[in-house]
C-alpha cells in the first residue's frame, strides 16, 4: 500500500485546483500560490511589455522570440508555471497546439513574492536548469531588483543583479536597453 504522503500528483489533480490560485507539480507534488498581487503582477506584466515588442514582434529590436505570461511548462515530469517565458524562434518556430509546452524555453523570469521566492529560487531553479533552461531572470519588486543568471554546465551562473532604477541591457535581451524604474510601484 502506498503511503498517501508519497503518492506522486495527478495531472487531474492539478486540474481541479480553483481558478484563483496558480497550480504546479514539483518533484511530485501539488504546489498552489495565490494569483499574483498587484506590485508582482505590475513587474510581470511590464517586463513583458518591454520585450514585447522589440523581441516577440521585431518592433525596434530584433524579434526572432515568443514571449508569453504563465505558460504551462510539462518538463521532466514536472508542471511548472513561469511568470514569463520566451523561446527563440529557430528553436521553437511553431507554438504547439496543446494547452502546454514540452519544449523547455530558452529563457524563464520568475516574479519573487513573499509566498513563492523560496519554492521559486530552491525548487523550481534546478529543474529549469536540468530541463536545459538558458537564461533565467528573477525579479523582487520589493526590493526592487533583477538578477540575471545563465546556464553554463548544468549550473545556474549570475550574470548580474541589478537594482532599483537602473537601465540595463541584460542577457539574453542586452540588444534592447530596459528601465527597471517602470517595473516598480512606488
Amino acid at each position: 500500500m502506498v503511503n498517501p504522503a508519497e503518492r506522486m500528483a495527478t495531472y487531474e489533480e492539478l486540474l481541479q485546483v480553483p481558478d484563483n490560485l496558480v497550480a504546479e507539480i514539483i518533484n511530485g507534488r501539488l504546489v498552489t500560490s495565490p494569483r499574483p498581487a498587484p506590485k508582482h503582477a505590475r513587474a510581470s506584466s511590464r517586463v513583458g511589455g518591454e520585450l514585447d515588442g522589440p523581441f516577440d514582434q521585431g518592433r525596434g529590436g530584433p524579434g526572432g522570440w515568443w514571449i508569453l505570461d504563465e505558460p504551462e511548462l510539462h518538463l521532466n515530469g514536472h508542471v511548472l508555471v513561469p511568470d514569463l517565458a520566451g523561446w527563440r524562434r529557430e528553436h521553437m518556430p511553431n507554438l504547439p497546439t496543446t494547452a502546454w509546452f514540452e519544449q523547455a524555453p530558452d529563457w524563464v523570469c520568475e516574479v519573487l513574492s513573499p509566498s513563492t521566492a523560496r519554492i521559486d529560487r530552491v525548487e523550481k531553479l534546478p529543474l529549469y536548469v536540468a530541463a536545459g533552461v538558458v537564461h533565467a531572470w528573477l525579479i523582487d519588486p520589493d526590493l526592487r531588483t533583477l538578477e540575471v543568471f545563465e546556464n553554463r554546465g548544468g549550473h545556474w551562473l549570475l550574470l548580474a543583479a541589478y537594482e532599483n532604477d537602473n537601465r540595463v541591457r541584460a542577457a539574453p535581451f542586452d540588444a534592447v536597453e530596459i528601465a527597471l524604474s517602470g517595473l516598480w510601484v512606488d
